[in-house]
Parts: structure tokens; C-alpha cells; sequence
């Protein structure tokens, strides 16, 4: 699962190691439509950017605030998919640019230069794996089927556990997704969770969309 960096993301599935076409059967179909998109525009407190040309896009805008204690994700289950998932905190790889999401399916990454679970404004990134052709299937295999008013808790390293409620699951193209609102540091708090989707290139080896979840506090 790749992110570039001032892209990290753009392709935060795309690098989903290398899957088989039988996997593909299994895991790329698509949601039942998108839902909740107008709410998770308006959690960002701006219009939807223009798409970015290419995989680059900011990431990094706005600053965090002065002497707070970033509390990081360390467990996030979500019973509607069966997920009991460890959080690993994961940042830009310096030598591919691309956002370092956990090599085990099974683990999720929090992209650790955003927000923490303390923050009051601002969108705490996890991302994660659909399925691996040699893991099989992902933390986030299911992600495509929440939807509004499903419930998820994220415990921080704190020991707090957070309850959110889902209030939108969308589906783009790599090259069209906003990533400068699903990792602003501004806007209402919010959990965002992102994964692969779409079908499948069998030449490329990747999924061609993003499936993003956008949860709030319960």
C-alpha cells in the first residue's frame, strides 16, 4: 500500500504487494455507492480540493499544536467487519516516498506527522492493507462494507478508548482522491481509514481506487 509523500498517499493501496486474480475476485468489488460524501466534506471545513496532477499532494499543512502530547492509535476494533486490528505508528519511507504502511495484512498504520487521538481539530490517518497474494486477506479486507452509523473504537497509547461513528464511505480513483482533506490537520476531529479498492490491473498489480472511511466522535 503506497502514499507519496507531499503524496503519501495518492496511492496509499496501490502498493498492496502482489496480488493474485483470484484474490482480485474476492476483494475488488465495489461498495453499494458512495454514502456521507457532502458530511465528509464538511468536516474538513473547506470545498473539496481539485484533483492533484499526479501523486503529489500536501500532506503536511498546518502545524500541530505547541506542547501537546501526541497520543497515538495502538488497537482499533470494528465489530461490524470483524476487525481487531494493532496499530503501528508509520511515516514516509526516505527512499521510495511512499507512506510505510505495515508489511503484515493483518497490522494498520497510523501516519504519525498528522494528528493524534487527542487532537480537537484535524484528520487521524490509518491505513491499511485489503489483502496480500502470500497473506491473504487484510486488517481492512471488509472496509468497502461499512456504512453510516456503524461504530468503531480506537484505543490510544494512553490506555483511552475512543468510540466513533461512521458517517461516510467513499470510493475513488487514485489519481482523483482529495488527500489534502483526508490529511489536513484542521477542520472538525475526525478518524480516517483507508484501504484499496476497485478493480484490479493485472499489469500494474494494484487496485485502482481508494476506499475511505470517515468516522466522528461517538
Amino acid at each position: 500500500m503506497t502514499v507519496r509523500h507531499r503524496g503519501a498517499l495518492a496511492a496509499v493501496a496501490a502498493g498492496v504487494a502482489a496480488l493474485t486474480v483470484a484474490t482480485v475476485v474476492a476483494c475488488g468489488s465495489r461498495p453499494a455507492g458512495n454514502v456521507g460524501a457532502t458530511e465528509a466534506a464538511d468536516l474538513a471545513g473547506a470545498a473539496p480540493s481539485p484533483p492533484a496532477a499526479g501523486p503529489s499532494v500536501p500532506v503536511t499543512r498546518g502545524e500541530l499544536p505547541g506542547g501537546t502530547r501526541t497520543v497515538p492509535p495502538v488497537r482499533l476494533v470494528v465489530p461490524a467487519i470483524g476487525v481487531t486490528a494493532t496499530v503501528d505508528a508509520v511515516g514516509i519511507n526516505g527512499a521510495t516516498g511512499e507512506f510505510e504502511v505495515p508489511p503484515s495484512v493483518d497490522r494498520i498504520g497510523w501516519y504519525r506527522h498528522g494528528p493524534g487521538l487527542e487532537a480537537r481539530a484535524g484528520s487521524v490517518v490509518v491505513a491499511g492493507h485489503v489483502d496480500s497474494a502470500t497473506q491473504g486477506e487484510g486488517a481492512f479486507f471488509r472496509l468497502r462494507e461499512l456504512d453510516r452509523g456503524d461504530t468503531l473504537t480506537a484505543t490510544g497509547g494512553d490506555g483511552v478508548r475512543r468510540e466513533y461513528r461512521v458517517v461516510a464511505r467513499e470510493e475513488y480513483r487514485k489519481t482523483k482522491i482529495p488527500l489534502d482533506r483526508y490529511f489536513a490537520r484542521d477542520g472538525k476531529p475526525r478518524l480516517t481509514l483507508i484501504t484499496c479498492g476497485g478493480p484490479f490491473d493485472a499489469e500494474a498489480r494494484r487496485y485502482r481506487d481508494n476506499i475511505v472511511v470517515t468516522a466522528v466522535p461517538a
